[in-house]
């Protein structure tokens, strides 16, 4: 599956100057969203993407994802794994599970993204069901930026960035390794080109 073309094709690889939901800057930006608005290529990619980590032997209850960015990801890969779905929000910004959704003591939980990036969202999820007595068998996601480490892939390379949990596999089904920077050292800033921020969170 060449999820790249995929991307491509749906018009969800964008470049210019994006502010990332990590704060940092980039002359490019995975819309997810394009991709998962066609049903058929959102069931594609989650049975894809469940396939991985079934043949990996993780065993998997529950499948919870960040919200908003993660929702139709998450609850595609829980569909294709037959596993129940409840997502995380955030509250007065702070991460927390609502709705009437429950933990169940010792549930095995995946965290599932559209995008991991630098991992932040994902291990917030993390940390508010394993405080309610889930454990965390592994991270996923459609895509990963390459700051992360992928189960298999880059477990040589450090990754200082990296706010996820290193020692739990993290599956994606690509990954897209852009250029990234600090606002204050981003030469897209000191060419005078407006930032733009396309994701779902404020910063």
């Amino acid at each position: 599956m060449d999820i790249a073309k995929i991307y491509r094709d749906a018009n969800a690889l964008l470049q210019g100057h994006f502010l990332l939901s990590s704060g940092k800057h980039s002359p490019f930006y995975l819309q997810s969203a394009k991709v998962l608005e066609n049903p058929k290529v959102a069931n594609a990619l989650a049975r894809e993407l469940a396939l991985q980590i079934h043949n990996a032997g993780v065993v998997i209850n529950c499948v919870c994802s960040p919200a908003l960015g993660g929702i139709l990801a998450g609850y595609e890969v829980a569909r294709a794994l037959g596993v129940r779905f409840i997502f995380t929000e955030r509250v007065e910004g702070v991460m927390a599970l609502r709705r009437g959704f429950e933990i169940k003591p010792k549930e095995k939980v995946l965290i599932c993204e559209d995008i991991i990036t630098t991992g932040g969202s994902a291990m917030e999820s993390a940390n508010v069901v394993k405080a309610l007595g889930a454990e965390i068998v592994g991270f996923a996601a459609l895509a990963n930026r390459g700051i992360c480490n992928r189960f298999n892939v880059l477990r040589h390379i450090e990754t200082p960035d990296c706010k996820l949990d290193e020692s739990i596999p993290l599956f994606a089904l690509e990954d897209f390794v852009f250029e990234t920077y600090e606002a204050k050292d981003c030469p897209l800033c000191k060419q005078g080109l407006k930032v733009i921020k396309p994701g779902s969170r404020g910063n």
